[in-house]
């Protein structure tokens, strides 16, 4: 995977393993959100800011433990 620079294409990873309803006012508004961070964070930024999602570690959550089962 190449590392993502777009903020479009980092909100469009991040968002479809919750497969939203991409017609509602609700899901627009957090790709707006998202994308002023994301837009925020690069312009502060010395050097060119992108995202590698292959390179990050796997998080394991352990529902059981949290007494979410």
């Amino acid at each position: 995977m190449e590392p993502m620079t777009r903020p479009q294409a980092i909100i469009d990873f991040c968002l479809a393993p919750l497969n939203l309803d991409t017609t509602t006012e609700a899901e627009r508004e957090v790709r707006r959100r998202l994308e002023h961070v994301i837009k925020t964070l690069q312009a502060k930024s010395v050097r060119p800011l992108s995202v590698d999602f292959s390179a990050m570690p796997l998080q394991v959550i352990n529902e059981a433990a949290h007494g979410y089962e």
